[in-house]
């Protein structure tokens, strides 16, 4: 068993084509001993372990990756492999990915930590070990990193080779303007933008678009029956639960659906309805959108209740044969672009959203700012289908700069 990790992990390095990074490897770094890279399914975390172990690690031979649902732990635990490696050998960093499907992997996490002082743990897994506190408070020990699905930047640097830069929200909003003479060097901008909303997020979206939306419905499967089945020990004849929620929330607008009506709609009681979807929520299947002064309401009334991206939507959608309300898209994209690079989004009655204090409202190229000088509100209508800025009006796609 050893010799085949040993194998694989060869394998996976020298067959590993490195042709681009994603974001995060030009942040990432091994200061902390106990690194994690959280993220959803499918967002590039195993490629990101890999390219980082071969551009700097692999020709020292003192690293070593692995998964750690491999048959070989249902016989010797992480703790054991970790320090025969260590000790024979002399490894000193260890890569583990789909950390969250091992048993008691906090607590072995912890042991390495403290028995091993010269030992690096990067570990990866689902967007739910963001939770690592509690007992064995991991969460002073690990440095996070975050990575989710492909932004447009990202997606357009894939496609065409041209890398635009980061726009930071502050001077998205303070001038909008300026940012002009950046996106008119590159053609065709709108078309790749609805593309991307297509089938952009995922970057697996490279290796055959062909198969793109059943890789995705498989992604939802995964995340379903093996990591929220495993980390939450739920109970296989309640996971259908979940499927009923994706498929609901596919098939009507976000705001008109709350976590009573879900209650009431699968026969369950609100608590389990709640709880389901904190477990979606925290394995990126959903975002759930909440009024800035909810105050203790905030963890159980949201708002709205979107799928996590335009990809998901679109999939689900096709696979009913119809085509998702542009409403609805307009309003995932711009939630998951700010949300993903990490700044706060929340509900509005004025307008669609609120973004750092900016009240934005989100259309088609032919709305006015009505509502918006109605209220008298600081804020930006978010124009779908438009290339350039204009007073107060901000393209939609802009937002998808923001990582």
């Amino acid at each position: 068993m050893e010799s085949l990790l040993t194998a694989a992990y060869h394998q996976l390095i020298q067959a590993l084509k490195i042709e681009t990074h994603r974001f995060l490897y030009h942040s990432f770094n091994l200061k902390n001993r106990l690194t994690g890279i959280v993220g959803p399914r499918g967002s590039g975390k195993t490629t990101l372990i890999l390219q980082y172990i071969k551009e700097h690690l692999y020709a020292s031979n003192n690293a070593f990756y692995f998964t750690a649902d491999h048959i070989y732990f249902n016989q010797t635990s992480i703790l054991e492999f970790v320090s025969k490696l260590f000790n024979e050998q002399g490894i000193h960093y260890f890569f583990i990915d789909e950390i969250h499907k091992y048993k008691n992997w906090e607590q072995e996490l912890k042991n390495i930590y403290d028995t091993f002082p010269s030992v690096y743990i990067v570990f990866s897994g689902s967007s739910s070990l963001d939770l690592i506190k509690g007992s064995h408070d991991l969460s002073r020990r690990a440095k996070l990193y975050h990575l989710p699905g492909l932004s447009f930047r990202e997606y357009l640097y894939l496609q065409t080779g041209m890398q635009l830069d980061v726009i930071a929200l502050h001077d998205l909003f303070s001038d909008p303007m300026s940012l002009a003479a950046q996106f008119s060097q590159m053609p065709k901008m709108l078309g790749h933008f609805k593309q991307y909303l297509q089938h952009g997020y995922y970057p697996f979206y490279r290796e055959d678009e062909d198969s793109y939306y059943e890789k995705v419905l498989r992604v939802i499967e995964k995340t379903i029956y093996e990591d929220i089945a495993e980390y939450y020990n739920l109970k296989t004849e309640n996971l259908h639960y979940l499927k009923k929620i994706i498929g609901f929330l596919a098939s009507i607008a976000p705001g008109s659906i709350n976590t009573h009506n879900i209650a009431k709609n699968l026969g369950i009681d609100f608590k389990t309805a709640n709880n389901y979807l904190i477990m979606l929520s925290e394995t990126n299947l959903i975002r759930m959108l909440y009024s800035k002064n909810g105050g203790n309401d905030i963890l159980r009334k949201p708002e709205k209740i979107f799928l996590n991206n335009t990809s998901l939507l679109y999939t689900l959608d096709k696979m009913r044969g119809i085509e998702p309300p542009l409403g609805n898209i307009r309003e995932l994209f711009l939630m998951q672009s700010v949300a993903d690079a990490k700044y706060q989004v929340f509900y509005s009655e004025i307008g669609d959203m609120i973004v750092e204090g900016n009240y934005l409202e989100i259309s088609g190229k032919n709305k006015s700012m009505s509502q918006l000088n109605k209220m008298n509100a600081k804020g930006f209508l978010v124009k779908d289908d438009v290339v350039a800025s204009a007073p107060n009006i901000i393209p939609l796609y802009y937002f998808g700069f923001l990582y």
